[in-house]
């Protein structure tokens, strides 16, 4: 089987690890490093593997913009919940890059738009090129990016990891993965601020998709026309659907459909990584200037085997 890239989400591994991990972890200026530590063993969980599972062929660390400026403008409360950065992340955030570009991987950002995209071009650039992409990342938008060569990777209990392809994509949702954004739209996503349809829940969202096949559909069997100037105009209902559910797409049809454009990941130019493997004993000697002994400690042993 050919060698995945694997493609990290490096700002969720970094919120992750520093709300997993205590703070008591620090480095040579006493400074908490929980966050670089837990993101770095995460990555390194995925590459230091046992045959038959191969390696990686390369590494992507993604990084972006806190919120697209397009998606606040589509709905002011998008990401308007979430608490500002704590200071003791921020600064690990600062030494992220350095550290991660130190292991020999291949760190990429965006000033305009998210990691989500970032790591969804790289995802379809592989893709094109007829290999294999591996997201790891606990964003619920990146199942729009699963496809027969992308998967979601998730780390789970003892070190073992499973993949999350386009079965396992519907069998959690009930939709297929290009249908993703449509259900976001209609479910709502709490972690984006995003609240969906009132009333309308999971399971209603998967039927209703089933039914219609995507969210402009849906919206025209609802009696909703949305226009290209937004505006959501009343028209004959074109099949059954429950009188409640129908009158909720209509009130909410140029809203649900901004959620959907927020909910849909932005495709950007980025250029394939070559083949290259784990830099073990550069990661080695920046962690060890960092203060973070025993991860030195692992990395050294890896470069050594």
């Amino acid at each position: 089987m050919t060698a995945p890239l694997l493609i990290a989400d490096v700002p969720w591994l970094l919120y992750r690890s520093f709300f997993a991990l205590p703070k008591s972890i620090v480095g040579a200026d006493g400074r908490p490093v929980n966050a670089l530590l837990g993101t770095v063993n995460a990555l390194l969980a995925l590459i230091d593997v046992r045959p038959p599972t191969a390696p990686p062929r390369a590494v992507v660390a993604c990084m972006g913009a806190e919120q697209a400026a397009y998606r606040v403008a589509l709905y002011p409360p998008y990401h308007a919940h979430r608490e500002p950065m704590p200071p003791e992340l921020a600064a690990q955030w600062e030494l992220a890059p350095a550290l991660l570009a130190g292991l020999g991987w291949t760190v990429s950002t965006s000033e305009d738009l998210e990691a989500d995209d970032v790591m969804f071009s790289f995802a379809r650039e592989e893709e094109q090129l007829g290999g294999r992409a591996l997201l790891l990342t606990g964003d619920r938008d990146l199942f729009g990016a699963v496809s027969d060569h992308v998967a979601v990777v998730e780390l789970r209990k003892g070190a073992v990891e499973g993949e999350i392809g386009p079965a396992q994509v519907r069998a959690r949702y009930g939709v297929a993965p290009e249908l993703v954004p449509d259900f976001i739209a209609l479910r709502g996503d709490p972690s984006d601020g995003l609240p969906g349809a009132p009333g309308i829940g999971a399971k209603t969202a998967a039927e209703l998709l089933g039914a219609q096949g995507s969210l402009e559909g849906l919206l025209l069997a609802a009696g909703a026309s949305p226009q290209a100037d937004g505006a959501g105009a009343a028209v004959r209902a074109t099949t059954v659907m429950r009188p409640r559910v129908a009158a909720t797409l209509r009130e909410h049809a140029e809203l649900l459909m901004a959620f959907k454009e927020i909910a849909t990941l932005q495709r950007i130019k980025v250029s394939p990584p070559a083949d290259r493997g784990t830099d073990f004993a550069g990661g080695a000697a920046l962690a060890s200037e960092l203060g973070m002994r025993r991860l030195a400690e692992r990395l050294e042993k890896l470069a050594r085997a």
